[in-house]
């Protein structure tokens, strides 16, 4: 994947994922299952190859576990352990 592609789109998600997730805090555990099924999709290879080669959008697997791992609340919600798949290290933060 073009890492200098997608840049843009991937810190857009970044964002835009904690804006509705600051919107809705009071019950942010429903933020969550709410985000990810719209990115639901499934491809066969050779269009994953196409896409990442030519598409300025990380697929919709990175777009959403790249997002919600960046962020402390969806650990909190979900009592994710400090060596969760989930949980990132040096989280990054864009607003």
């Amino acid at each position: 994947m073009n890492g200098k592609l997608t840049l843009g789109e991937n810190t857009a998600d970044n964002g835009g994922v904690r804006i509705a997730l600051i919107a809705y805090l009071a019950s942010e555990q429903h933020v969550f299952p709410g985000y990810g099924p719209i990115w639901c999709e499934n491809r066969r290879p050779e269009v994953e190859r196409l896409l990442a080669q030519t598409n300025p959008h990380s697929p919709s697997r990175y777009r959403v576990n790249g997002a919600l791992a960046n962020l402390p609340e969806f650990q909190k919600a979900f009592s994710c352990k400090a060596d969760a798949p989930m949980v990132r290290q040096n989280a990054c933060r864009v607003w």
